[in-house]
């Protein structure tokens, strides 16, 4: 990334004019200029420039009752696109969808972004389900199936070197967070062909996973199913779900031969690190 923003090329405007629409979140949906300039390390006149220009092209809106800004319908925009135009997306839904009819459980495709995973397509559950989790939310590699799944897939070096520049936070009293104990988990993933994560992230949530690779072994993203614990047992999800995933993930990664890894999730590994 320092080497881009050296070059004549990089719109410094541009890069920051994104991060300020990329720091509003859930917790942060309502912000004033002060707290957008704490939250982007920007200085407040750039942000208030930053803030002007996007809120006159419709990105932004004023908050009447907070004096705030937030987000408006229109940065839907960027990602709606990418879901519509990615080629992984595309060629994944079939066999998601084939996976979320076989399983009577919520199914999802996740792509890398530095040491995190995007939900980036989801098939929900007709059934009862505690846990909400919106397209384009992201969530660490090292606690959750799909991220184990996608580790196991890269060169050791690389995995290790991902779980080692992460912040490994314990979520849940059952997040592993020891590194050792992540790699020893890796190896059974390459063992098992599949990841598995026992209410590591959110109480009550039981996932697996599965990576998806291109026809040079290199992943792609990963597939998981997401199940409570309410109905399931983790010795079920393993005999009955992971030959599912296991066989789901292979379809997927020959319908995807000849896709690219994608230049974002991989470049932004090595950046954090």
């Amino acid at each position: 990334m320092a080497d881009a923003e050296d070059s004549p090329l990089f719109v410094t405007a541009l890069a920051k004019g994104l991060s300020v629409l990329s720091t509003f979140t859930a917790s942060r949906s309502v912000m004033n200029l002060l707290e957008i300039a704490e939250a982007t390390g920007l200085n407040k006149s750039t942000v208030q420039r930053s803030v002007f220009t996007l809120e006159s092209i419709g990105y932004l809106t004023k908050d009447v009752s907070s004096k705030g800004y937030r987000l408006t319908a229109k940065s839907l925009e960027i990602g709606s696109n990418y879901l519509q135009t990615s080629e992984l997306i595309d060629r994944a839904t079939p066999y998601l969808h084939e996976l979320n009819r076989q399983s009577q459980e919520s199914c999802n495709l996740l792509e890398p972004y530095g040491t995190e995973m995007v939900y980036v397509s989801r098939f929900a559950s007709h059934k009862q389900i505690s846990i909400h989790v919106p397209i384009g939310q992201r969530l660490p590699m090292f606690c959750t199936a799909a991220g184990r799944a996608y580790l196991a897939a890269l060169p050791q070096d690389e995995a290790e070197a991902c779980i080692r520049g992460s912040k490994l936070t314990a979520y849940t009293p059952n997040t592993v967070t020891d590194p050792d104990e992540l790699l020893a988990l890796l190896k059974r993933v390459r063992t098992d062909g599949f990841a598995f994560s026992n209410e590591e992230y959110y109480v009550g949530d039981i996932a697996i996973g599965a990576c998806i690779v291109n026809a040079e072994g290199k992943p792609l993203g990963s597939i998981n199913i997401s199940v409570p614990f309410s109905r399931w047992r983790i010795e079920q999800v393993f005999s009955e779900l992971g030959p599912q995933i296991v066989n789901a993930a292979r379809a997927i990664s020959t319908a995807a031969r000849g896709l690219k890894p994608g230049s974002a999730g991989r470049t932004s590994i090595n950046a954090k690190l």
